[in-house]
This record gives structure tokens, C-alpha cells and sequence, in this order.
């Protein structure tokens, strides 16, 4: 994140005596990124956070690879995936690479008895159904449908439900995520162009500090393995912490759309970055207003990048037959573009209602046994029809 937050007390100084009411220090822990070079947060716990009863068991949760290497246009009916209780065993990975695991989930649970680590990747869970709260070391966040929660790689989390329905799309990312940088001016500010600023942001309040001992639950993902950890204390149990390195959320529905005369191209939309892949927003906006614009996108060939659209709601106005959930992918070295008659049809029209999440990757996506399974058959031939 690219501004400073604080949350509960701190210290004047860094790495200085801070005692608790009783005498004893509070234990400092840095967290940070990128060795000692990325961004950081200062955590103050009541108890030191490296305390472990016992390390109580492991599984593998990696994805599995049915379709290595794709060189085919495909859709996959998302709302067709399992209602699951358990928040990470609801996760279905679907596409993945080195860089980046999209996953679709549907937890029913409202709760969990234990607390998520990922030590692996950054996440960005997309809500497309339900609210809740997430609940962090370092405080708390309100979501609801179409929050963007951001989430730094090692934050120990929860997620707490209002009811059973719920709906995410999830972005696992072996990469940091960033605001893009054409957005933001040397000092980290999002300028006025951007189509979000930081007060879009909505950070972490409500901190949490629990003085309990005993055994605490936490899985740690590493590698594609979930270990589960006791702890001998709650890990929420932080006074306070400053720094630049914490979760926070972004609702699509925030996202100034860029227009113009003529149809902008998909950079337009860019609403996170990584060194390896994109996440772009498709929001209702006014269509373009030159008097022969031609609204719906041009054919284009993915040359470098693997492009993939999760369809959040409306009317995707350049492709046919498209419901809620559902998901397409079009590979890297061949061209795509509107369905047949899109083209046509969109002369003339004002505005779009369409929502949508687009996560665009340097390299190849491979396929999961879970997308095969709800793959719509024949897309690639939809351009004929």
C-alpha cells in the first residue's frame, strides 16, 4: 500500500522499551516484504508470535493439472461449482500458472475455529455473493458484493459470514500486488487521473487484542502444502502496529471507468498489478461518443498474455450467450473478439451495465481437473454460429 497507516498504541521510536501494564514488553515483530526492502509493518503482540505447541498435521492442496499446455478458446460455467463448508477446502482452483492460481469458492461455514495463513501469495478474493468481515492481526474489515479484498502474503486471517450464500472469485498471487504505477507520482500518491483514489481504500479498523492462552489453530500454506499449527497464544493478540504492509478492501463499484471518443483499449480498466499479470474492473460507464464509434472491442491477438474474464453481472455486450460466474479464457497466440453480430449491434448504444473482473498473465494458464469438469464444450467454435 502506498500510504501509512496505524492502528491501537506504539512506541515513539522503533525497536525501543514498550512495557505492558504488568511490567513485561510487548514483543515487537516486523512485517515486512521483499527481504528488508519492500513494504513493512511493525506489530506489537502481548505475547511473542513464535510460540508453537506442536506442528499437527499437513496435506497437499495443490491444484491439479488436467490440460498442461491450452491453445484453445474455452469457457467454464463458475456457478457450477460445490456449495463447501470449510472456507479453504471450499477453494476450486481452476486456472494456474507459476505466477498466479484463480480460484472459485463457495463456503457455507460461518466461521472457521481456526485461523489462514498464506505465506505463498498475495490474495485477492473478489466477492460476488454475500458479506461479512475479515478479520486480521491488525483489525478489521466490513465486505460485501463487489469488494476487492487485498490481502498481503503471511497476514493470519478469518472470515466471519452473515449467512450461508456466498460467492468469491480468488486471485492467488506469487507476486506482490500494487496499485498500477501510471496511477501514482514518485512519491506513491494516486493521481488525479486515476479512475480510484485512497480514500476508495478501505483499511483496516476495529483492532483486536486478545490475551488468551491455550492452542490456536493456524494453517499455513506453503509451497501447496497447508500445515496446521498450535499456537500457544491467540494470534490476535497485537496492541497496536504501524507501517504500509496491510490488508485492505476496493469496491468495483468505486471504479471511475476512463471513456473517450472511440473505443479505449483494455488498460483503461487496470485496477491492480503485478510483475507477471494484470487485474482490470469492466464497469457500467458511457459508451464512446464519437458519432461513428463503433463501441464493442476491435478483434485483438493476444500475443503475449493469456486473457481471462470472470463475468460479474449485466450485459457483456460483445459476447453471446455469457451468465453470472461464468468464466472465459482466451490463450495467448491467437486473435479473439466480439461474438458474431456484437460488433454490429453495439453501433449506436449509449452505455454499458456490464461488471466484470479481467485477469490478463505474461504466461501460459493450464486447466485443473475442477475446470474440465465445468467447461462448456465447443466455445471456440461460438465465433461461427
Amino acid at each position: 500500500m502506498p500510504f501509512y497507516r496505524h492502528l491501537g498504541k506504539i512506541p515513539h521510536k522503533r525497536h525501543t522499551v514498550f512495557r505492558q501494564p504488568n511490567g513485561e514488553l510487548y514483543h515487537e515483530q516486523l512485517f515486512g516484504t521483499i527481504g528488508f526492502d519492500g513494504m513493512s509493518s511493525l506489530l506489537y503482540h502481548l505475547q511473542p508470535p513464535t510460540k508453537v505447541n506442536e506442528i499437527l498435521g499437513k496435506k497437499d492442496i495443490s491444484p491439479v493439472i488436467e490440460v498442461d499446455k491450452n491453445m484453445q478458446m474455452r469457457a467454464f460455467k463458475g456457478f457450477d461449482v460445490p456449495e463447501i463448508n470449510d472456507l479453504i477446502d471450499s477453494r476450486i482452483p481452476v486456472l494456474t500458472n507459476s505466477d498466479v492460481t484463480l480460484h472459485l469458492s463457495r463456503p457455507t461455514n460461518l466461521t472457521e475455529n481456526y485461523f489462514y495463513k498464506n505465506v505463498d501469495a498475495d490474495e485477492v478474493i473478489f466477492i460476488h455473493e454475500g458479506k461479512g468481515k475479515l478479520r486480521t492481526q491488525v483489525g478489521n474489515i466490513d465486505f460485501s458484493y463487489g469488494d476487492y479484498l487485498v490481502i498481503p502474503r503471511g497476514m493470519i486471517y478469518q472470515m466471519s459470514f452473515e449467512n450461508v450464500n456466498n460467492r468469491h472469485f480468488i486471485i492467488e498471487s506469487r507476486h506482490p500486488i500494487y496499485t498500477p504505477k501510471r496511477y501514482r507520482n514518485w512519491f506513491g500518491q494516486l493521481l488525479e487521473h486515476s479512475p480510484f483514489c485512497e480514500r476508495d481504500l478501505r483499511t483496516p479498523e476495529g483492532l483486536e487484542t486478545h490475551d488468551e492462552k491455550g492452542e490456536f489453530i493456524v494453517k499455513i500454506k506453503k509451497e501447496g502444502i497447508l500445515y496446521d499449527y498450535s499456537y500457544a497464544s491467540h494470534p490476535f493478540d497485537v496492541i497496536g502496529w504501524d507501517g504500509y504492509n496491510y490488508p485492505y478492501a476496493f469496491s468495483i463499484h468505486d471504479f471511475e471507468p476512463i471513456t473517450g471518443r472511440v473505443h479505449q483499449p483494455p488498460p483503461v480498466h487496470q485496477t491492480f498489478e503485478t510483475s507477471a499479470f494484470v487485474i482490470c474492473s469492466f464497469c457500467p460507464r458511457l459508451y464512446d461518443y464519437h458519432p461513428e464509434a463503433i463501441p464493442a472491442p476491435y478483434n485483438h491477438s493476444n500475443i503475449d498474455s493469456d486473457e481471462v474474464l470472470y463475468y460479474v453481472d449485466g450485459d457483456f455486450m460483445s459476447r453471446n450467450d455469457i451468465s453470472k460466474g461464468q468464466i472465459t479464457l482466451h490463450p495467448s497466440g491467437i486473435p479473439h473478439g466480439p461474438h458474431p453480430g456484437a460488433y454490429e449491434r453495439s453501433i449506436g448504444k449509449t452505455k454499458t451495465e456490464e461488471l466484470a473482473v479481467m485477469v490478463d498473465t505474461f504466461k501460459p494458464l493450464k486447466l485443473t481437473k475442477q475446470a474440465v469438469e465445468i467447461e462448456v464444450k465447443d466455445y471456440y467454435k461460438s465465433w461461427i454460429h
